[in-house]
């Protein structure tokens, strides 16, 4: 019960924010114009900073462990490769770019935060995770939307060059630079500059979640539903029984694999609409898939931690 509660706090709170936003647009408060400029700004400004925050005031030295850095960084790896691979087998190929994203990417940083704080009383274990994944979820995301855009032609050397650039100019692998760089360098920051910070990027995902909920089509979702059921099976149940029981063979346990737990588990993030929005995608399979992650996570999630409970290794 203990942990059905927790799963319930982290998880409803994120889907009552999305139905805010619905059933403002449903209102006449927003509309969807002013909820994809909405996704723009996040998508712009208000991530890159949220990233750089995270990042550029981790202490990495004081956990590192380059075991579990490297795992974190290959099952993200491989887990993307999965999705690519069945991604080839969908009919509709301008969905392609939308259904690997939202069946790899987690609310890793969010929820893995928030799950192991609340079984272990503290999560320095998880900055190490978020350095090994994070990065990776969004320069590989930013990569695959670009390369599969619905507006994209056939891939040849111009394509790849005007990617390269993209990728290169993108405005969350630059805050995602500039955090690591500011970390390894431990650059101190001014009390002012780190509020100003916070309280700025605190609103990526609350605008996130709204624009998500304004801009979601129900018609829209339910016409890709079975694409949405198979990448929300695979971001939730089958990546986590592949990677998992690999974590628990190379030893490790506890907070650790609470916090693997945490990023093959968690749901889709939200964030992963705002950026297919942002890059030209319809936006409806990964919304309907973080819509249908969220609430299902808080079963999965507290399936896998009983079975970790039950097996000693937590």
């Amino acid at each position: 019960m203990k942990e059905l509660i927790f799963c319930l706090n982290a998880t409803m709170p994120v889907f009552l924010i999305m139905i805010l936003g619905y059933i403002f647009r449903k209102i006449g408060i927003i509309d969807l114009e002013f909820a994809d400029k909405m996704n723009r700004f996040v998508f712009l400004a208000l991530l890159p900073v949220l990233l750089f925050k995270e990042l550029s005031l981790s202490d990495f030295s004081a956990i590192w462990d380059l075991k579990y850095l490297m795992f974190c960084f290959f099952a993200t790896f491989f887990s993307i490769m999965i999705m690519c691979i069945i991604s080839v087998f969908l009919k509709d190929k301008s969905i392609r770019g939308e259904f690997i994203q939202a069946g790899f990417r987690s609310s890793a940083a969010l929820l893995a935060y928030a799950f192991v704080q609340n079984v272990y009383g503290e999560a320095k274990i998880v900055a190490l995770m978020v350095i090994g994944a994070v990065p990776l979820y969004n320069v590989a995301s930013v990569v695959i939307l670009m390369l599969l855009s619905p507006e994209q032609g056939k891939l040849n050397r111009v394509v790849l060059k005007n990617t390269l650039k993209g990728v290169m100019k993108n405005p969350l692998i630059l805050g995602i630079l500039a955090g690591m760089i500011w970390a390894l360098l431990k650059i101190p920051q001014p009390v002012i500059m780190k509020k100003s910070i916070s309280t700025f990027s605190a609103a990526a995902t609350p605008l996130g979640l709204l624009a998500l909920g304004a801009s979601f089509d129900v018609r829209e979702v339910f016409s890709k539903i079975k694409i949405v059921l198979v990448s929300s099976s695979f971001k939730l149940l089958i990546l986590t029984a592949i990677f998992l029981p690999i974590a628990i063979k190379f030893g490790f346990e506890d907070e650790k694999l609470v916090a693997v737990l945490g990023m093959l588990g968690s749901p889709t993030t939200p964030t992963s609409f705002t950026m297919a929005r942002g890059m030209g995608h319809n936006g409806a399979v990964t919304s309907g898939t973080v819509m249908i992650t969220t609430i299902m996570s808080i079963f999965t999630l507290t399936g896998w931690l009983y079975i970790l409970k039950i097996a000693g290794l937590v």
